[in-house]
C-alpha cells in the first residue's frame, strides 16, 4: 500500500519496500555509519546491491558526524546518486530531534544542488540506533514537508520502509500531518 500526498510541485509518497529497488527514483539515501562503509540493515543492503564501487568512492568522505549526509555516484544501483546521512544514536547523540531533522534537510539540499528530481529516504537511526519510530516518523515527515515549500528540482520524495510498524508508524504521521481532503 502506497499512500500520497501532493505539497506545492512535490510529490510525497510513503511505501513499505526495498530501498535498492527504486528504479523510478535519482538517489536513494543510505542510513549510514560514520565511516560509510558496508553494515547491516540499510548501509549493508546498499552496499551490497551497489557493489564494491561505492565502497571505495566513500572511503575519501569518510568521516561524517550525526546530522550530516554526502552524496555518491549510485555504482551497481539502479540510481544515479546515493546519499549517505549519518543519523543520531538515540539517547547518545544529542540533541537527536535536531540532529536527526538535519539529515533530512541535508539530503534535500545535496537534492536540490546536484539537480535531482526524486529521492528516497528510510526510516533513518530506527534500526540499530534505536530511534522511536513513531518520534523518527514525526521528525522525518515534518522536516520534508516544511522543505517542500522551497524545493526546485525535487519533485518527488518517496519513504521506502521496512516492515508493518515502520510504515504504519509513517502512514499515521502523515495522516496526521496532511490529512486527506
Amino acid at each position: 500500500m502506497t499512500m500520497q500526498r501532493t505539497i506545492g510541485n512535490v510529490i510525497l509518497e510513503v511505501t513499505e519496500g526495498d530501498i535498492t529497488k527504486q528504479h523510478d527514483i535519482d538517489a536513494v539515501v543510505n542510513a549510514a555509519n560514520a565511516e560509510l562503509r558496508t553494515g547491516g540493515g540499510v548501509a549493508g543492503a546498499i552496499h551490497r546491491a551497489a557493489g564494491p564501487g561505492l565502497a571505495e568512492e566513500c572511503k575519501s568522505l569518510a568521516p561524517i558526524r550525526p546530522g550530516d549526509a554526502v552524496i555518491t555516484s549510485g555504482h551497481g544501483l539502479p540510481n544515479s546518486h546515493v546519499i549517505h546521512c549519518l543519523g543520531p544514536v538515540f539517547g547518545v547523540d544529542t540533541p537527536s530531534d535536531e540532529l536527526l531533522a538535519s539529515c533530512y534537510q541535508q539530503a534535500l539540499d545535496l537534492a536540490e544542488r546536484n539537480q535531482l528530481g526524486s529521492v528516497a529516504f528510510p526510516a533513518l537511526s530506527t534500526g540499530a540506533f534505536g530511534y522511536p519510530l513513531p518520534e523518527a516518523a514525526q521528525i522525518a515527515l515534518a522536516t520534508v514537508i516544511q522543505a517542500a515549500e522551497g524545493l526546485r528540482s525535487v519533485r518527488r520524495v518517496r519513504f521506502v520502509l521496512f516492515g508493518r510498524e515502520a510504515m504504519e508508524a509513517h502512514r499515521q504521521e502523515l495522516e496526521r500531518l496532511l490529512p486527506e481532503t
